[in-house]
């Protein structure tokens, strides 16, 4: 099976499609297991499918590195852009895409003659709990601060985290912190994606604000675990700073893995633009 390995700021995903691939009767989620092994396969955050789609110019399947399936991804889908732009698959520069999160209208961006990212249109935020989906019963101390109504402490390995929940594409838990340079996250993410709070898990962004305009973020992705960045993190983190009055509304969100930019216009839809890089094509033999 012929693949591509592309980044977007660190955060890795294989690709396949089914213009050169036939992915009929393939097991997408334990192909994303697989190839996501960093050890026994390609090595990857997980795995996205292109496909034809009936209601926009492609259809992206986005598998996180467990095999579950995700709504959308932010870095994900400008990778899908860059592919399908440098491997032949359209000539557009502006295009759509259909995801269990919705079209995604995309806006490539060229740097001395090659596609260096995208800009993606990832509509509104969402702040309905039962969309989320988040139970406010499981929060302490609930208190909703403007259009964000899951906001509380949720209690994680013995320690109490001030928590924004709300939709972007993906549902994300942001916790603003005071430095993100010393947390392990490795010991609080997975506790708090699998909180009894969130019913269907959430992605846990931990934020510390630098300043109005600047944000520097770690994310512990649902289904992948500690990635190097998060687009739809990156969207969460900057609406709910935002919302907070702690950032404007257009900031850079510094990852671990390279910088994001998110801008949420005044009608409510959220910009994310950021780099994609191929790292290499390749041959998988499924086990």
């Amino acid at each position: 099976m012929r693949f591509a390995k592309i980044h977007g700021a660190g955060n890795d995903y294989v690709y396949v499609d089914a213009w050169s691939e036939s992915l009929d009767g393939v097991d997408l989620s334990a192909l994303a297991q697989m190839v996501s092994d960093r050890h026994f396969g390609v090595g990857s955050d997980g795995l996205i499918a292109i496909l034809p789609s009936q209601v926009a110019d492609f259809r992206m399947r986005m598998f996180n590195a467990d095999g579950s399936e995700g709504r959308m991804c932010g870095n994900g889908m400008r990778g899908l852009a860059k592919y399908v732009y440098d491997h032949g698959l359209t000539e557009k520069t502006e295009f759509t895409v259909e995801t269990l999160a919705g079209l995604i209208h995309n806006s490539l961006i060229f740097r001395d003659g090659r596609v260096w990212g995208a800009r993606i249109e990832l509509g509104q935020p969402v702040f309905d709990p039962a969309a989320i989906p988040a139970r406010l019963e499981r929060f302490k101390n609930l208190a909703p601060v403007g259009d964000i109504q899951a906001r509380g402490d949720l209690e994680a390995a013995g320690q109490s985290f001030r928590v924004d929940a709300l939709v972007m594409g993906t549902p994300h838990a942001v916790i603003f912190v005071p430095s993100v340079g010393g947390l392990d996250l490795g010991l609080f993410g997975p506790v708090l994606e699998n909180h009894p709070a969130f019913p269907d898990r959430a992605n846990i962004d931990f934020v510390e604000v630098l300043s109005p305009q600047r944000l520097r973020m770690r994310t512990w992705e649902r289904g992948s675990g500690i990635t190097l960045a998060c687009g739809t993190g990156a969207c969460a983190s900057a609406v709910a700073a935002a919302t907070e009055g702690l950032a404007g509304r257009h900031v850079e969100v510094v990852a671990d893995g390279g910088t994001l930019e998110v801008d949420w216009l005044p009608d409510g839809r959220v910009f994310l633009t950021g780099p994609s890089v191929e790292v290499f094509t390749g041959d998988f033999q499924p086990r």
